[in-house]
């Protein structure tokens, strides 16, 4: 594994960053103290993304992207992590790999023009009784003929509220296992305006402001077959044969976010003077720089390994979980220390810190808890006992 950058991957890097702190930063400020991410301010910066070619960049390029490999795209979204959430996912938006398992006629009405930026998508798995457990969803899907009718609720929708249309998981069946019965899951096209489909406001959250979620309701929502994506009761294969990689997502945005924490940090402790001399020269302050500089380490070699291992197709289950439970939580704590060192002022707003600590708080939960992950890691090191 060559552990050095090719000039592309540099200057995808360099570009990134430059985009992030020129067009991102500048509102940041506003889009935390008003939770709302306009959207003349959305089309302004998608326009100029479009234009750096930083727009859909995850695609490939035979359908309009960047055609990224791995370790590049992961390089490229913890340069967008660094800023506010809302403002990289939304108006530098990347559409969700799962477009790419449609048909040629569901391409060209979803996945094209997410990639142009002319729709946004959204994913809806999650239900207010089944967030990890998946199979447990009650929200239903019924074969009627050549039509399904969706009937049930989805919550903690992300940016639904913006989206176009959603791809929605509904159960749709049962099925014998070893342990029993089990839920069958189908995934539909269900665009928004379509009867029977409602997107209500979902809930206030401490983090990512400004990027919303949502409950969507189906009451006899009725669609036709040519909505299913992939085969019918075949979504958990859809599934995982596409959004594998978004918990290395998750991962290489929450570096960018402990980079620019720990940045803060040094730069803080090299110029605050106490008790004559700087508090850096404190071991209570170097020592946790030191921690901080070593854990942030330890999560880049695990999240860029793992990309690499996707790229060669040895990746695992557990290289993925393990990659996002270290990032994850390296990033809580770099967040807090930084706060630490600051004193008083790494709670006041005119600093990042207090916001990436509270942002740091959801990434333990979503794309799968810190203990889902140590549940995908351990039954990875059992099984081959049995266990």
């Amino acid at each position: 594994m060559d552990f050095g950058l090719s000039e592309e991957q540099k200057l995808i890097v360099e570009t990134t960053r430059a985009f992030v702190e020129n067009e991102l930063y500048p509102h940041e400020r506003e889009v935390e103290r008003t939770g709302v991410l306009r959207r003349e301010l959305i089309e302004d910066i998608k326009a100029k993304a479009i234009e750096a070619g930083l727009y859909a960049a995850n695609m490939p390029t035979e359908v309009g992207g960047a055609g990224l490999d791995t370790v590049t795209w992961l390089l490229y979204e913890k340069e967008l992590g660094r800023a506010n959430y809302a403002l990289h996912w939304t108006c530098v938006a990347r559409p969700s790999n799962i477009l790419l398992a449609g048909t040629p006629e569901q391409r060209e009405k979803y996945l094209y023009p997410c990639i142009r930026g002319e729709k946004w998508d959204c994913l809806a798995m999650t239900e207010p009784g089944a967030g990890s457990d998946l199979r447990g969803m009650k929200a239903t899907a019924v074969q009627d003929g050549d039509d399904w009718v969706l009937n049930g609720t989805k919550h903690f929708i992300s940016h639904a509220d913006l989206a176009d249309f959603a791809i929605v998981f509904m159960a749709s069946g049962e099925e014998e296992s070893s342990r029993g019965k089990r839920k069958k899951i189908t995934a539909f096209f269900v665009d928004k305006g379509t009867k029977g489909f409602t997107v209500r406001d979902g809930y206030r959250n401490v983090s990512h402001r400004g990027y919303t979620n949502a409950i969507l309701e189906f009451d006899d929502c009725r669609l036709p077959g040519a909505q299913v994506l992939g085969e019918v009761h075949k979504g958990f294969d859809v599934a995982n044969s596409w959004l594998g990689a978004t918990r290395l997502q998750v991962g290489a945005t929450c570096l960018g976010r402990a980079e620019r924490a720990l940045g803060h940090a040094v730069e803080y402790a090299a110029q605050r003077q106490q008790f004559g001399q700087q508090i850096g020269k404190f071991q209570g302050v170097s020592f946790k720089l030191a921690d901080m500089a070593t854990e942030l380490k330890a999560a880049d070699l695990m999240v860029f390994e793992a990309g690499w291992k996707y790229d060669q197709g040895t990746i695992t289950d557990q290289d993925m979980a393990m990659a996002k439970l270290k990032a994850t939580e390296m990033l809580a704590f770099v967040a807090d220390e930084a706060i630490q060192i600051h004193g008083g002022m790494g709670l006041m707003d005119d600093l990042p810190l207090e916001r990436i600590w509270r942002d740091a708080r959801v990434e333990r939960i979503w794309e799968g808890t810190s203990e889902i992950q140590r549940h995908i890691i351990s039954r990875g090191l059992l099984r081959p006992f049995g266990g």
